[in-house]
């Protein structure tokens, strides 16, 4: 064959293959990317140079030659090491600058000259920041101000329409009741003590029974038919020197104890029957209307802007303790129920004054998680505010810096006192204030305390 011949050949077989070498680097660039396409040519280019030398006629014996074609072996080696490298990552001091290409790159002894970009850089998509860790602390508080804080529409409104409701009511009773020594009707509620959390829909009107005390004297809860020491009996004295008839309130004795279930079924007719509240609820622009089916002295008022429910509590004040007309459920008449709210609202507030803590805030924390709980929902009000008082007698850290361990210790302080289903009244250790409570109950709240205390989150969310 002649040299012509097999130099046609080698260019025809070098011409294919550089077509097909040439379409793969077309698409190398789809596939694999601009680095992987480099690395990709870098080792085609190698890989020809071999072809070439194979393909070439060797010069036999020619040392010149063969040390050439070494040194080429030796290049093309470093040449393919050089593409697998990846390439160093620029450091930027400004990251706000934009990177420099290899053309733009400030010659080496020159000041380097800012560019003033003509067309607009296209915004680099930043992958988002993993989401912050909240300490139990910034949860409670962040939920305290986010979910359970009163709106303040309803926080001003309220106890003005309630205000106003109250004083329509007491100007009835005067003029209806003359006869009987009402004392003056004023507010309770945990809104007006500075307690309220999720809404303010809820009111309490105190109507004081005022009695004599040369004719009337208490019997201790201990002493009455249902043996609860929260429960008390008022007992009319002295019948033989003091007939029937002494006292206002002698018309709802029943069997020589003042009735509570019968004063409460005689407001209950006047709230019902008597009060045009329609036109009252006109003047004070709201809907008011009495609770006709519940055993509890009830008004509903709706306005514009805020829903309230209204309860109204004859008590009584004797001796140094509160007696509310709120007997238990079933057949028992006569019995008053001994509130601590007044001490509870005053013992708290005098322990943060001492030493600037946290109770109160703790205690609206909780009163709004339980709340928001039905199966909680029974916790709230007075139990958790023992349960502080118990624990404040031993844990003296109360700061706001120690809110969510103070919160965590009452979580598990309230899981004991549900295992043994025993709460002891702060004031008299003789009243177990989880008397009412079912078995049933006690269970599913210790179940979901429980819980709670290795997932504080859990009572933190939204329902």
């Amino acid at each position: 064959m002649s040299e012509f011949t097999r130099q046609r050949g080698k260019r025809q077989d070098d011409s294919g293959l550089g077509s097909v070498l040439d379409l793969l680097l077309a698409n190398a660039r789809l596939v694999l990317g601009v680095s992987g396409a480099a690395v990709l040519a870098i080792a085609t280019l190698v890989v020809k140079r071999l072809i070439d030398r194979a393909t070439s006629p060797r010069d036999d014996g020619d040392p010149k030659a063969e040390q050439k074609t070494l040194e080429e072996s030796w290049q093309d080696l470093a040449l393919i090491k050089a593409a697998q490298k990846p390439p160093k990552k620029q450091r930027r001091e400004d990251l706000s600058a934009p990177l420099l290409s290899p053309a733009q790159s400030p010659v080496p002894g020159e000041a380097h000259k800012p560019k003033v970009c003509s067309a607009p850089l296209e915004t680099s998509q930043v992958e988002p920041s993993p989401p912050r860790c909240f300490t139990l602390q910034e949860k409670l508080l962040s939920h305290y101000s986010s979910c359970l804080v009163v709106p303040k529409v309803q926080a001003s409104l309220t106890p003005q329409l309630a205000r106003s409701i109250c004083t329509q009511l007491q100007n009835f009773l005067r003029s209806k009741c003359p006869e009987l020594p009402f004392g003056s009707l004023f507010l309770s509620s945990p809104l007006l003590d500075g307690l309220g959390v999720l809404s303010a829909d809820h009111i309490y009107f105190m109507l004081p029974v005022v009695l004599d005390t040369a004719l009337w004297s208490l019997i201790p809860g201990e002493d009455t038919v249902v043996r609860n020491p929260q429960y008390w009996m008022i007992k009319r004295t002295d019948l033989e020197y003091f007939p029937r008839g002494s006292s206002p309130w002698d018309r709802f004795i029943v069997g020589q104890y003042l009735s509570s279930n019968t004063l409460n079924e005689t407001l209950h007719k006047l709230l019902v029957a008597s009060i045009n509240w329609p036109a009252i609820g006109s003047l004070l622009g709201s809907v008011i209307y009495p609770v006709v089916a519940s055993q509890d002295l009830k008004l509903e008022v709706k306005h514009d802007q805020v829903e309230l429910s209204i309860t109204l509590f004859p008590m009584v004040e004797m001796e140094g303790k509160v007696l509310l007309s709120a007997p238990p459920e079933g057949l028992v008449e006569n019995l008053w129920l001994e509130s601590f709210y007044r001490a509870e609202v005053s013992k708290v507030k005098e322990l943060d004054a001492g030493d600037s803590g946290a109770r109160q805030l703790c205690l609206r924390i909780l009163n709004g998680v339980c709340k928001s709980h039905p199966t909680l929902r029974k916790l709230s009000g007075s139990p958790l505010t023992h349960v502080i008082l118990h624990l404040s007698a031993t844990s003296l850290d109360w700061a706001e810096e120690s809110l969510a361990d103070r919160y965590q210790q009452v979580l598990e302080e309230l899981v004991g006192y549900l295992e043994t289903g025993v709460l002891p009244s702060y004031f008299n250790h003789k009243i177990n204030l989880f008397c009412e409570l079912l078995e049933e109950e006690i269970d599913e709240m210790g179940f979901m305390l429980y819980r709670a205390i290795s997932e504080p989150e859990l009572l933190l969310k939204e329902k």
